[in-house]
């Protein structure tokens, strides 16, 4: 199945610790995405001078399970299920299904 969230989305949580937050998905691991601000883990992290990291305790995104966010419809601000449609010149797009809106440009 294709996957309906994409790198660069703005997608709201639904389930789990972080409900109802926003954000940007920064990356999509198979079935699993990383969400801007979202499921913040800290991490001991040595430093590495030759990469300029300097070390301690670092807070950064951690993934959740990608049937836990939902694309979030600017219309309406909320969170809204996600259908493709063929265009005449077959290119296959993703569209809110509430309302028939592109989410791609």
């Amino acid at each position: 199945m294709a996957n309906r969230i994409k790198k660069g989305d703005t997608v709201v949580v639904i389930a789990g610790k972080d409900k109802g937050k926003q954000g940007e998905v920064i990356k999509v691991d198979g079935d699993r995405v990383v969400v801007s601000n979202v499921n913040l883990v800290k991490r001991h992290t040595k430093p590495n001078p030759q990469a300029g990291i300097a070390g301690g305790v670092v807070e950064r995104e951690a993934s959740i399970h990608i049937s836990n966010v939902m694309p979030l419809n600017p219309a309406t601000g909320k969170g809204e299920r996600i259908g493709y449609k063929i265009l005449e010149d077959g290119r296959k797009i993703r569209v809110f299904r509430s309302s028939g809106e592109a989410l791609d440009a």
